[in-house]
């Protein structure tokens, strides 16, 4: 028995793209004499289709979409990702579920039973869990088909005591009582560069468990905020990895179920470094982020700082330098320094750019406010208005010239609110907003991993807002190797203070830091999307009451 992996890059609610992608593979897997193709979660609509789940000429066309692909599924087996009514009278009105298509009808369907509502996941608000364990039985094959979740039953409730798991069953140990002799999991697994060995243990401990053959087929690309790796997997029954496919690349790939079960190895792409990982998803999110909301061209601040300058590079690799300016608006505290390095990178990177002092529009605030401010002492009222100068003149050349606007803040910047809401927080897409201030450092060494592209100048430069003389970060805030490490054990692993603390972490420092994380959460619940990268992002999975005191 021959089987086809196919991982493709979905468009949510672009059912004739989406549609042509599938029947594509469905030939090109025919033409190589597969007997079954498989596709991943969902990708009839894409995924997350979210609220649009709600509507009935959404699901409606996701079944005249289904029924095309069924017509083309001559000669082979497919499955497909889809939600389906749920016919019982009680319960959400639709199921995820898996259908298998073959000579024009659908033979068989399985439903996912553990629906995550943690995280940026929330598939119990239109989802009924499916209850119902039974094989798929394909040219001699018994299949345990499941779905995503169904095969991360074993997660624990993070550090909360005395807990195993978060879910009541567990869908294989269900399903192996009907001694399957293949695994198959269709997945839509948002990339997280904490997860991707923890993705490949689960599949490699399931083969081994029970073993069985584990197929794992993820989708590619990204949406919104959420980037999806692929790196679909196959599994032996003795937890070698028989064959891994590309890391955010789209292919279809076919091999002999009985290659599998002998445990004959293709070459396994192996583990990337982290760096190259995050790179090639930041990459990947600001890609499909222009082309599927119709932009082709981006505009940011250039500013002779390490955040925008990874950040230029990252546009003009995922768009091309010829889709990319970079306005650099130097203040009355930028150093000449600033200014000759921004110009440096990008004539190194042949992105057009443009200069514009924003001396003079500070004078008219100045003179403007002249009265009201009347013997007050200048603070950061006159730092945020240079900001805010700055934002609007490039939502201006956005406006004008049809650019998005790139943030360019970090995730420790936006995670204390060191930043200015309506100034620097401007964006249509926050790029590295996800990305910790120590991990741009090394986002920058791998940049220049063949060659001095960021000058070494911007790389050394203490971090600065220039908003006033002699401003540096650590003004306001601890140095980055203290304020990082506190930071991802606060909002990654969701420690108390006392934990942190304990762990040799100053307290003063330690409070301070949540105190400052607790204040910001009005800025980030105006911020734009952020492409994650990480296991907890702000954005959608971080859900914070704006009028709370803890």
């Amino acid at each position: 028995m021959k089987i086809s992996i196919a991982q493709l890059n979905y468009h949510i609610g672009n059912f004739e793209k989406n549609k042509g992608l599938i029947i594509k593979a469905i030939d090109k897997a025919r033409s190589e004499g597969s007997d079954l193709v498989v596709f991943s979660e969902l990708c009839v609509p894409g995924y997350p289709p979210l609220d649009l789940l709600d509507r009935i000429d959404f699901i409606e066309k996701c079944n005249r979409t289904v029924n095309e692909i069924t017509d083309h599924c001559k000669g082979i087996a497919a499955v497909i990702g889809t939600p389906v009514y749920n016919k019982e009278p009680g319960g959400r009105k639709l199921y995820n579920s898996a259908l298998v298509l073959s000579d024009g009808m659908t033979i068989f369907s399985a439903n996912k039973s553990l629906l995550p509502t943690y995280d940026v996941f929330d598939e119990y608000r239109y989802f009924e869990p499916g209850k119902e364990f039974r094989l798929l039985s394909l040219k001699g094959i018994n299949i345990a088909l499941t779905i995503c979740e169904d095969l991360w039953d074993d997660q624990p409730h993070g550090n909360w005591p005395g807990s195993a798991g978060i879910y009541p069953v567990a869908p294989m140990e269900e399903l192996a009582v009907f001694n399957p002799d293949l695994v198959i999991n269709i997945s839509a697994s948002p990339f997280s560069y904490q997860a991707v060995e923890t993705r490949r243990n689960i599949f490699v401990a399931k083969a081994l468990k029970h073993r069985i053959p584990v197929i794992s087929v993820n989708q590619t690309g990204a949406n919104t905020g959420l980037i999806f790796d692929g790196a679909s997997l196959a599994v032996n029954r003795n937890g070698q990895i028989f064959r891994q496919l590309g890391y955010f690349e789209e292919a279809v790939e076919t091999f002999s179920l009985e290659d599998l079960d002998a445990g004959f190895n293709f070459p396994d792409i192996g583990r990337a470094e982290t760096a190259a990982l995050i790179h090639k998803a930041l990459i990947t999110g600001i890609q499909d982020y222009f082309a599927k909301t119709g932009f082709r061209k981006a505009i940011l601040g250039l500013s002779g700082g390490l955040d925008s300058a990874v950040c230029l590079c990252l546009a003009a690799e995922a768009l091309g330098p010829d889709n990319v300016l970079a306005l650099l608006m130097p203040s009355r505290y930028s150093p000449g320094s600033s200014v000759n390095d921004s110009v440096v990178l990008a004539e190194k990177l042949g992105i057009k750019y443009q200069l514009i002092s924003i001396e003079e529009p500070m004078r008219a605030f100045e003179k403007t406010l002249k009265g009201p401010f009347k013997g007050l002492k200048p603070d950061v009222t006159e730092e945020n208005i240079q900001a805010r100068i700055r934002a609007i003149l490039l939502m201006a050349y956005s406006n004008k010239f049809g650019y998005m606007l790139l943030n360019t803040s970090n995730k420790s910047e936006t995670a204390v609110g060191y930043s200015t809401l309506y100034g620097d927080m401007a964006g249509g897409l926050s790029v590295i907003g996800d990305v910790y201030k120590s991990d741009v450092y090394k986002l920058a060494s791998y940049i220049n991993r063949n060659g001095e592209t960021i000058p070494e100048a911007i790389i050394r430069k203490p971090p600065s807002a220039e908003l006033k003389p002699g401003q540096l970060d650590t003004d306001s805030l601890p140095p980055y190797d203290i304020l990082d490490p506190i930071l991802y054990r606060y909002i990654e692993l969701q420690k108390p203070p006392d934990e942190i603390v304990a762990e040799g972490w100053d307290r003063g420092i330690v409070e301070k830091v949540i105190r400052m994380i607790n204040v910001s959460e009005y800025k980030r619940f105006q911020a734009p999307p952020v492409l994650r990268i990480s296991s907890k992002s702000f954005g959608d999975g971080w859900k914070m009451p704006l009028a709370a005191r803890y």
